[in-house]
């Protein structure tokens, strides 16, 4: 009985022993199957297979017609296994020489002999490749120094122009990421999506012969299509070019944009950089390249923001076209002296000190206003925020928070001074001012194209707010078409086409002041002025020339971008007009009164010496032919006796008004030959050469 007791005993602990490994087993098989069984499974198919990435092809970047201008090719990595080279001086020197690389580089990646492959460089071009694997099979003692290398796929991303709208693109690293601009904005939308290539392998990662093998093909990038015309962006980039070295500036801008719609046609910033080559040794350097200063960068305008001023000035009713001022050189605002760039303008109408960029009447108009009032229309054109434009790193200008104006700000912002905008925002608004009153929001992408060409999304034009009225948008065109033919911007001024514009002289401030001797000199201009199509606005900062106003330095420059984009739009050049020739009286001792009055009989324009009241000489001489409009300058005082036969050096006139020059030129005996109005910014003969006394030195004058 106790042995059949011990034995049940024994049976009961048998069965709690089998029944709980039992339960082991269960709860064990139930973790691998269900609780871990989906990372079990994962990790097994990734020990008997391996996962290749198959690299997407990045989106092309085209523009407006379809022109690329920047594509992903094939390239390669080359790589090498330490191991098998067995002469590393004379492999790195050959090496070096191929793919230009450091040799030293290369000597330091063959000390890692453990390795069995490094990368001696990456997106190497499939001509080096070639020219590689050319040199193995036909040199035998190049193909044993070189064993070991090895080439697999790589893309490389290609500008097709090189520096060509160079910050706008943007760059790209060696993985294909957008690094800056357009490839950085735009990345997911052309980077596309990589492929996957699955291979059974055995435990050493050795393909298993008729293994399966799984291939999902990568999705190719959208492209992506801009607003820029790369025709109209050539024309923009030799101007640029020609406009850096002429000036010797230390950077210039420009941009062309629709007037209508808002789409930039073109966009050029120098000094800029290659971005198939660019300096990625130095960042410091690249990073400054790469910046889109035309939509970061705030600046002064000077007197092509006078546009703006006019234009809110007669929308709001405080001025009409033909209400009149008083220039005498200066205005006091709250005790503060603001100057005109001329000594005296007289007594001019509206029209007239838009066209001579007259500081006090744009002084008058922002007074007139009021802070708060002209402060709904510089808010109403954009300024003191972002455009939105489609370009990263915008900036928002510098407009004073209205609670802090004085009037002397006020009256300092009507001409253009105390206030800072972005060249994107000062096109902007300046579009609204000649397109009927629209300001539109700017943009550079005009669509988003698949693979096959189809659209997978576009830009619509849009209508940000509508500063002015249509009828003052007309008033304003017909005053800028004036700025060009017959004020300040005549440097832009196209015969047989109706230009509009406004030149603009800044300030730059260095340490903290105020410089006397650099500016940013800009021109701001429309084209056909009767039906504006497009707009241009050139700027070019701290010009090393005699005389850098906006005038000199940038409306010639912009001219050039006017017409060539006009003939490329075909746009004819109207016949030209037959100008109206005015025979020059013989005014010698006559009053100057009386002069005067015969001169505005004839329609020419005069400027005295302001020393007396008779004229006692005059240039043009009696009896010779000026175009009507030209203008007659009246000698008051004493002629000094003048010997022909005496030879005497030319004075430097560079800069001075045409009094000024008149007075310098007569004191030595020679006699001025007018071209423009305002300062002189060209004289033949030059300063320094020797003349007969009694010749003429013709300069040509321009507005600042």
């Amino acid at each position: 009985m106790r042995a059949e007791l011990l034995i049940r005993k024994r049976i009961w602990k048998l069965m709690v022993v089998l029944t709980a490994l039992f339960g082991a087993i269960v709860a064990r098989i139930i973790s691998l199957t269900v609780i871990q069984g989906e990372a079990l499974t994962a990790r097994g198919v990734r020990q008997w297979t391996q996962e290749g990435k198959v690299e997407a092809r990045r989106g092309s970047i085209v523009d407006r017609n379809g022109e690329t201008l920047a594509l992903s090719t094939t390239a390669y990595i080359v790589s090498v296994n330490p191991r098998k080279v067995t002469e590393d001086a004379a492999f790195a020197a050959r090496m070096a020489e191929l793919l230009d690389v450091e040799q030293q580089t290369i000597l330091n990646k063959l000390k890692n002999k453990n390795y069995a492959s490094v990368v001696l460089k990456r997106q190497v071009p499939r001509a080096t490749v070639d020219a590689i694997r050319t040199l193995r099979a036909q040199d035998e003692s190049a193909a044993k120094l070189l064993q070991g290398l090895s080439f697999s796929e790589d893309t490389r991303r290609v500008y097709i122009k090189g520096q060509f709208l160079a910050q706008a693109l943007g760059l790209t690293n060696v993985d294909s990421e957008g690094q800056s601009g357009l490839e950085q904005q735009y990345d997911a939308v052309l980077k596309g999506e990589d492929g996957i290539l699955l291979t059974e392998v055995d435990r050493k990662a050795r393909t298993m012969p008729q293994s399966n093998t799984t291939y999902i093909a990568p999705q190719t990038g959208n492209t992506v299509q801009l607003t820029i015309d790369a025709s109209i962006q050539s024309f923009v980039e030799r101007a640029m070019r020609e406009c850096i070295q002429v000036n010797n500036a230390k950077s210039v801008t420009s941009i062309v944009m629709d007037v209508n719609t808002g789409a930039i046609l073109a966009l050029c910033m120098k000094p800029d950089y290659d971005p198939n080559s660019p300096p990625r040794d130095d960042i410091q350097t690249l990073t400054e390249l790469m910046r889109i200063s035309a939509v970061s960068d705030a600046y002064e305008p000077g007197s092509t923001f006078k546009s703006l001023t006019c234009a809110a000035a007669l929308d709001a009713g405080v001025a009409s076209v033909g209400d009149t001022f008083q220039c005498t050189g200066s205005i006091r605002v709250d005790g503060d002296t603001i100057r005109c760039w001329k000594k005296s303008h007289g007594h001019e109408t509206l029209a007239e000190g838009l066209k001579n960029s007259c500081n006090p009447v744009f002084v008058t108009l922002a007074l007139r206003m009021g802070t708060q009032r002209l402060y709904q229309y510089l808010r109403a054109f954009g300024l003191g925020v972002r455009t939105g434009v489609d370009l990263p790193g915008e900036g928002t200008g510098i407009l004073i928070n209205s609670r802090y104006v004085k009037n002397v700000d006020l009256a300092r912002i009507g001409f253009g001074q105390s206030v800072a905008v972005t060249p994107i925002q000062m096109i902007t608004a300046f579009s609204s001012v000649v397109n009927g009153g629209k300001l539109m929001k700017p943009y550079i992408v005009s669509a988003i194209l698949d693979e096959d060409g189809g659209i997978v999304q576009r830009t619509a034009p849009q209508v940000v707010a509508s500063p002015i009225r249509a009828e003052t948008s007309q008033t304003m065109r017909e005053l800028l078409e004036k700025v060009v033919s017959e004020g300040g911007g005549k440097n832009a001024y196209i015969e047989g086409y109706r230009v509009g514009g406004k030149t603009g002289t800044a300030q730059v401030y260095i340490d903290g002041k105020v410089s006397s001797s650099v500016h940013i000199g800009s021109f701001i201009g429309f084209a056909p002025a009767d039906a504006p199509r497009f707009a241009v606005l050139v700027i070019v900062n701290a010009a090393d020339v005699p005389v850098d106003y906006g005038g000199t330095t940038a409306a010639p420059f912009a001219r050039q971008i006017i017409e060539d984009t006009l003939n490329y739009l075909g746009y004819e050049k109207a016949g030209a007009a037959q100008e109206q020739r005015v025979e020059i009286p013989d005014f010698q001792g006559w009053t100057l009164d009386e002069a005067v009055k015969r001169l505005r009989s004839l329609g020419l324009k005069y400027e005295t010496d302001g020393v007396g009241a008779t004229v006692t000489a005059q240039m043009p001489a009696a009896g010779a032919m000026l175009n009507a409009g030209g203008q007659v300058m009246l000698y008051t005082a004493e002629q000094q006796t003048v010997t022909p036969d005496i030879m005497v050096c030319v004075p430097d006139v560079i800069g001075l008004s045409v009094v000024e020059a008149s007075r310098a030129l007569r004191a030595r005996g020679f006699e001025l030959e007018i071209s423009g109005s305002g300062v002189a910014v060209r004289q033949s003969p030059a300063y320094g050469a020797y003349a007969a006394q009694g010749s003429t030195v013709k300069v040509s004058f321009a507005m600042p």
